[in-house]
């Protein structure tokens, strides 16, 4: 019997509605992609957040807007996002067949699963997955650009940035492959320190100078590694986004950051 992982935070973190979710991805994506030439490259990575989409969904839509020449060509998708629930050592995967959300089922891709479950720092924990955001609040976005694609996604918990860049360089490909980084920056800090610390991570991602810190983002690990693979991949950074729930839909005593970044 296939393993569904299902939607754990539709009707939460975005609409639980097909047509109401659907129609609200598609208009931040129009947003994003206002201004935007035609010819724009396909990045081979993309860090984005993963907060409520009224709180950072315009941002993510910045870089996944980027993906729409590879529409067509983007077969896998490489789905890493932090533990916030369950600790795990090592990189998660969720022992799943299928992951679900309103928009439909998403194939977990069983050829990336092999190539990497081989690695010590891979391990499988359904309970990592079954209520982690993270990763779930990127699927809408995916399932809206890109036409067929298989997902590999990682809960990524306590691992060395050298881990996850290791397991990033077993699954790396060519264009058919699709890295995704999820993270927001740093949390419940004023809003001008946020803006002051957040303007430094960003600044470490675009000169591929990690080490960042778990202050400076909730997914500093697989950021991390993904500054290690794009140094050994000589990929270049650019930032799309920075700004933070004040911006958006909080107040600005405490507040949570978010950047849109390609890596190409």
């Amino acid at each position: 019997m296939r393993q569904i992982r299902q939607a754990a935070v539709a009707g939460a973190f975005y609409p639980g509605q097909a047509q109401t979710l659907s129609s609200a991805v598609l208009a931040m994506l129009d947003k994003a992609r206002s201004g935007m030439g035609s010819d724009v490259e396909v990045p081979k990575a993309i860090i984005v957040p993963h907060a409520g989409y009224i709180y950072s969904g315009a941002t993510a839509a910045r870089a996944y807007a980027r993906l729409a020449n590879g529409r067509n060509t983007i077969r896998r998708v490489v789905l890493l996002g932090p533990v916030h629930r369950v600790p795990v050592r090592g990189l998660a995967l969720p022992g799943a067949d299928v992951f679900a959300t309103p928009l439909g089922r998403i194939e977990i891709d069983q050829a990336g699963v092999d190539a990497i479950n081989h690695l010590p720092q891979v391990v499988v924990s359904p309970a990592a997955h079954a209520q982690e955001h993270s990763l779930e609040v990127q699927l809408p976005f995916l399932q809206m650009v890109l036409t067929d694609f298989k997902l590999v996604p990682l809960a990524v918990g306590d691992a060395t940035a050298a881990e996850v860049a290791q397991v990033l360089e077993a699954l790396w490909g060519g264009a058919e492959t699709l890295i995704v980084i999820s993270s927001d920056l740093s949390h419940f800090l004023s809003y001008r320190s946020a803006q002051a610390l957040d303007r430094q991570t960003v600044q470490c991602v675009m000169d591929l100078s990690g080490p960042i810190s778990h202050e400076q983002a909730c997914g500093a690990t697989p950021v991390n590694g993904l500054l290690l693979a794009a140094q050994h991949h000589h990929l270049q950074p650019e930032l799309l986004e920075l700004c933070n729930s004040g911006d958006t839909a909080g107040d600005k005593d405490r507040v949570v950051g978010y950047a849109a970044l390609v890596l190409a």
